[in-house]
């Protein structure tokens, strides 16, 4: 079977990466090749992103450009190589995130695309759904904050991706509901997807 590319999606706190990692192991158990990885990735670019961003200097484009630039390193170093070993790539994020994130900062979403159409694109999609206020509840249990989980930027966010998944880039899945619920459902699409590449 050729290399597969899996996002999964949502707002902080929506349980991605807890998502990814079980269904990268779950592909493992069942005698895939499989990897997880996320964004940003461990690149020069997120690193700098980071250090701009401590200086206080909230400039979406400067987002938006290293995020890309971290993209097509992780791309190059990681997601690619993996595609081509025939690998199944579970990501935690995307291009999906910028367009979000990015756009419900004020950036233009159609710029985000294009700036972002020279990635691959993955062969499933999965938008993880919850309301801000949960993610951030979620968040505050965890200690884990970023620059981004911001009430009214989660909102926007959260609009742009629903936005996505009208478009039909985007599967959405209820992620309010208990973890197994969320991983079992998740785990049915990428099943699906599967067996429809091994039936060719």
């Amino acid at each position: 079977m050729r290399g597969v590319l899996i996002v999964i999606e949502g707002i902080d706190g929506a349980g991605k990466t807890t998502v990814a990692r079980e269904i990268t192991s779950m592909l493992v158990s069942r005698g895939y090749r499989a990897i997880y990885t996320y964004e940003p990735y461990e690149s020069p670019f997120a690193e700098a992103l980071v250090r701009v961003k401590e200086k206080s200097i909230d400039n979406p484009l400067i987002d938006a450009l290293a995020m890309a630039c971290d993209r097509a390193y992780h791309v190059e170093v990681v997601v690619k190589p993996a595609i081509d070993r025939g690998e199944v790539v579970v990501m935690d994020r995307y291009y999906y995130s910028t367009i979000a994130y990015q756009g419900a900062m004020g950036v233009d979403t159609e710029w985000l695309r294009i700036i972002n159409n020279a990635f691959p694109k993955p062969d499933l999609a999965i938008y993880l759904d919850i309301e801000p206020e949960e993610g951030l509840k979620r968040i505050r249990t965890t200690g884990r904050w970023g620059f981004y989980e911001k009430k009214g930027l989660l909102e926007a966010a959260r609009r742009i991706y629903l936005e996505l998944v009208r478009r039909g880039e985007l599967v959405l899945i209820d992620a309010r509901r208990p973890l197994e619920l969320v991983v079992s459902d998740t785990w049915r699409y990428v099943e699906n997807l599967l067996r429809s590449l091994a039936q060719g």
